[in-house]
Parts: C-alpha cells; structure tokens; sequence
C-alpha cells in the first residue's frame, strides 16, 4: 500500500509506494489513480518528463506555469537523490510565499505531488541524478513563470555544502515580490 502524507503544506503530498521485494529484487506501484482519489486528487497526465544532472548541487527551479496551463507535478528519483521545493504562489492564498521541501531518493523510492499554483525546484544531492515526473497539462513556453532560488523572502534552507550549478534562465529569474501577477 502506497502512504500518502500531507507536508507543512497540506496541498503538497509527500508519496511513499510500498516496495515488494525478493531475492529478485523488488517492484512498486508508482503511481495509482485509486490511491489519489482517496486523498481527493484525481489528475490526468499528459505527459512525462525526465531530466539528467551529472554534478552534485545542480539546482533547477524555482519554475511554474501560469492559468491555463498551470501545471501539477509528481515527481520521483529514478537515480540518486534530490532536495525537491514546492513554494506557493497563488495570491490570496493562506501560505502564499511559504515553501515546503523533502528529500527524495531513488533508494527509497519517495516521490512529491507539486500542486498547481505552487513553484517547484529540486537540488541534487549526488552526482549522476536522474528525475522523473509526470505533469497534468502540456508544457506552454509564454505561460512559464518562476522566483529566484535563494529569494531572502523566502529563505529556503538548501542543503548546499557546493555551490549551486543554475542555468543562465534560473540565474536571472526574479524574487517573489517583484514577481508579475500570476493569475492563480
């Protein structure tokens, strides 16, 4: 049986399938539709994702997608482990600028729900990471949005003892305050 826990944030779920295993090895159940349904979720995926980093400390995010093709995510390590952020975004919201964050292995199989309306990034914690996840809309360019990693707003605690590899977009990205409306 997968184990479903709300985090500090309740809309994000930290997911943990139950493995089954044998002198073979051992099998999950990634993914189901009736275990989300009994926490109310009942998400139609679109497409899958998988990304690759080579370094340790290589950190993407803090990405969104805004009204009509904001984006859930479900996301997992397939190898080597991550710091995975959800930060909520949705004006008016209750925790709107508050983040949440858990460590997700591929040891351990853990994986993250990301709703919509909430910014989402991840930091390696091991050389030659693999992450896969699953969205429930389709990727639109003219709808991405995102809030710098290191927003003193925010004060997201990463477990850096490297410093963070970012891509030139991910650099330059602003803070939350100075952020355009986001239509959430």
């Amino acid at each position: 049986m997968t184990t479903i826990t709300p985090l500090a944030l309740a809309e994000v779920l930290l997911i943990t399938p139950k493995r089954h295993g044998d002198a073979r090895g051992w099998f999950a159940e990634t993914w189901s539709r009736k275990a989300f349904a009994a926490h109310g979720l009942d998400p139609v995926f679109v497409q899958d994702n998988q990304a690759f980093s080579a370094r340790k400390g290589t950190l993407r995010g803090l990405h969104f997608q805004k009204p009509p093709f904001a984006q859930a995510k479900l996301v997992r390590a397939l190898k080597g482990a991550i710091f995975d952020v959800a930060v909520d975004v949705r004006p008016g919201s209750a925790t709107y600028g508050q983040w949440v964050g858990a460590t997700l292995t591929a040891e351990g199989g853990e994986q993250i729900w990301v709703p919509r309306g909430f910014a989402h990034a991840y930091m390696t914690l091991t050389d030659d990471t693999e992450i896969f996840y699953k969205v429930d809309n389709d990727y639109a360019p003219g709808s991405e949005g995102g809030v710098i990693w290191n927003d003193p707003d925010l004060a997201i605690a990463w477990p850096l003892d490297v410093e963070p590899v970012l891509s030139d977009k991910d650099k330059v990205l602003p803070r939350l305050k100075d952020m355009p409306a986001t239509g959430f």
